[in-house]
């Protein structure tokens, strides 16, 4: 028995699962793949690109949710950074890990309003609302100060291309051991340059389909 396979949590996270599956976006149906894949490179225009998204629940995969969850209680984790909130479901995940380590801070980041308002409905109704700070507005913007001291573990999983910018903003809060865990990083070639080389204080790996799992050496 823990937080995250019994209620309020378990069923609130498998409904939601079905709503995101179910979600559609019109405005991004008429944006040519190429164009797509343009945006999701960009380091400019990625607020246009999230603004087109805005209808999406862009989730990690109920597997991914569940290595969340393990990471963070296997690391006894008690500071936790998000990149990307979205509408919440990947911070059930690692709130519920924080709720079964006895406590700690969960701090999200997302630019959309509507998704900050509905996220927060869906952390209040999985009782877990008193462990998650969700910061509105660009992340370059909101998690560059009021980070706690010592950070466990950092999920980026907002816009790719500001990947390597925003592990630059939270990197000196991670403690050794600290784990960082990138999803879709087939987007930010850069980024896995960064984590990978020997010399920039990081172990990596990919993980699964297009996960990058990391630890911070020093």
């Amino acid at each position: 028995m823990n937080t995250l396979t019994t209620a309020p949590l378990a069923p609130l996270i498998e409904r939601l699962y079905a709503q995101a599956e179910a979600a559609t976006s019109p405005d991004l149906a008429n944006v040519p793949d190429a164009e797509r894949n343009r945006l999701m490179h960009s380091k400019t225009e990625y607020l246009a690109l999230y603004t087109l998204l805005k209808d999406l629940w862009l989730p990690v995969s109920r597997d991914t949710g569940t290595l969340l969850y393990m990471l963070a209680r296997s690391t006894q984790a008690r500071a936790i950074v998000e990149f990307g909130t979205s509408f919440g479901l990947s911070t059930l995940f690692l709130a519920a890990a924080l709720r079964d380590n006895g406590g700690g801070v969960l701090i999200g980041s997302e630019f959309e309003p509507s998704k900050i308002a509905l996220a927060r409905e869906h952390f209040t109704e999985g009782g877990v609302s008193d462990l998650i700070e969700i910061r509105e507005g660009d992340a370059l913007v909101t998690l560059a100060s009021g980070l706690p001291p010592s950070v466990d573990l950092l999920l980026l999983d907002g816009a790719k291309a500001l990947y390597g910018d925003v592990l630059g903003l939270v990197e000196k809060h991670l403690r050794p051991g600290a784990l960082v865990v990138a999803d879709n990083t087939n987007y930010c070639p850069e980024y896995l340059a960064h984590v990978r080389s020997p010399h920039n204080g990081y172990l990596s790996v990919p993980f699964a389909d297009d996960i990058e799992l990391s630890i911070r050496l020093a």
